[in-house]
């Protein structure tokens, strides 16, 4: 009879480990020690994305005590992978979990060597609305040296409504570029709630405290909010 459960468990599964397969799918305390295992004998990068990717997907759900055990993994993955599309994954992870343990993934994400992982760290960031993120996306928009990290900095900040996150959007009005100008005032009718109009002078005007009247709002914006 064991045999028999056994062989209907192959064929259902395709023996891939087992009849434990399943509930080691299931059950991410099995996931974990499979990480460990992993870890010690090395894996493929496919396997490594894929299954970085699907923890991005699913820790968020997962409970304190086993998101701890992984935001340990992730910490491993900054400091000792030299995959940047790995790292990058597990800023990606981090970011969907809240506290300070997943906000050091996120501080070694931003100061990574690899400009796609900065960016990351700049969307991970925007996920959530605390003192500690907008300083360091504030900190990237006045100090970063890449104009794409730098533009996804101004992107998390344009859903940060604090005075940090609106005096850093008002010190890139001032800058050369024209399209750091023009994604300063998007970011900045996030942030404020305001619509100055496309002008960087008149908004600098606007939040040096000057009286300067709204922009109406046309039909055409009002459709992209509804769409």
């Amino acid at each position: 009879m064991v045999a028999v459960v056994i062989t209907a468990c192959c064929g259902v599964m395709g023996c891939q480990d087992g009849p434990m397969y399943a509930m080691k799918n299931v059950n991410p305390y099995y996931r974990w020690h499979e990480w460990q295992s992993d870890e010690a004998f090395g894996t493929t990068e496919h396997e490594r994305r894929q299954q970085l990717a699907d923890l991005a997907e699913n820790i968020g759900g997962y409970d304190d005590a086993v998101q701890t055990k992984w935001l340990s993994a992730l910490n491993h993955v900054m400091d000792a992978d030299e995959s940047a599309e790995m790292r990058r994954l597990a800023v990606m992870a981090a970011g969907n979990v809240d506290g300070q343990p997943a906000l050091q993934i996120l501080e070694k994400g931003m100061d990574d060597g690899s400009v796609k992982v900065r960016m990351q760290a700049c969307r991970a960031l925007g996920n959530h609305t605390t003192d500690e993120n907008v300083l360091l996306l504030a900190s990237a928009v006045g100090s970063e040296t890449s104009t794409d990290v730098k533009h996804a900095a101004m992107r998390a900040l344009q859903d940060q409504s604090s005075p940090k996150a609106v005096e850093a959007l008002r010190l890139a009005l001032s800058d050369r570029d024209p399209s750091t100008q023009n994604l300063a005032i998007a970011s900045l009718r996030g942030a404020t709630g305001k619509d100055y109009g496309d002008d960087p002078e008149t908004w600098i005007a606007a939040l040096d405290g000057q009286p300067v009247e709204e922009r109406p709002t046309r039909f055409a914006d009002r459709l992209r909010e509804l769409f």
